[in-house]
């Protein structure tokens, strides 16, 4: 049985939206991609509306079992970061006013689980969804490509696969697996530690 992922790289003047089918064996077919694009020169308010309609008529023609959003992470530019998490904002409430579960990803570990490598450049993210997803064309802009990268992570990190009994990890699941527990470490030690 596939899973339906809408993923979305937030984004107020551009927010990507890619919507992917994967099966239990981790294969994976295109069902939308785009950009939402919103006038830099309108209030923030109707930005957001824009985004909103955007993201809601995707909702509305696709349906989606589950969003992922890539999660919002510190930047030098403060202006950029408050207009991803507003974009970030919308895009959640949207997916719990239907009742979709959700999640979110950081670029590292979108990076790893389509890569194998956390640390992979953009350029290698966006090549492997094109091959995963059998395209003859990565898609544009990177905003489109990324949120099919965030939505494939999710489906890859327990959505579709983990309903597949027995299956065996791709290198790159193994590498975000093995960064997670990593993660997961270092957390519990700097909770012990601060106790």
């Amino acid at each position: 049985m596939t899973l339906r992922v809408l993923g979305i790289d937030p984004g107020l003047t551009r927010c990507g939206i890619g919507v992917v089918d994967v099966a239990p064996d981790r294969s994976a077919t295109l069902v939308h991609v785009g950009v939402v694009r919103s006038p830099i020169d309108a209030p923030v308010g109707d930005r957001l509306a824009t985004i909103a309609r955007g993201i809601r008529e995707v909702l509305e023609e696709h349906a989606p079992e589950v969003v992922a959003v890539e999660r919002v992470f510190a930047q030098h530019n403060v202006a950029s970061v408050m207009g991803t998490a507003q974009a970030s904002g919308v895009a959640l409430m949207l997916a719990a006013e239907r009742g979709l579960p959700t999640a979110t990803h950081t670029p590292s570990e979108v990076k790893a689980a389509i890569t194998g490598y956390g640390s992979a450049d953009k350029a290698q993210v966006q090549h492997m969804v094109a091959r995963v997803l059998g395209l003859a064309e990565i898609p544009k802009p990177a905003d489109a490509a990324d949120a099919l990268a965030i939505a494939l992570c999710h489906a890859w990190r327990g959505g579709a696969a983990s309903a597949a009994p027995g299956a065996a990890l791709t290198p790159a699941q193994q590498a975000w697996a093995a960064a997670e527990k990593r993660t997961a470490r270092v957390a519990r030690t700097s909770v012990r530690t601060r106790r």
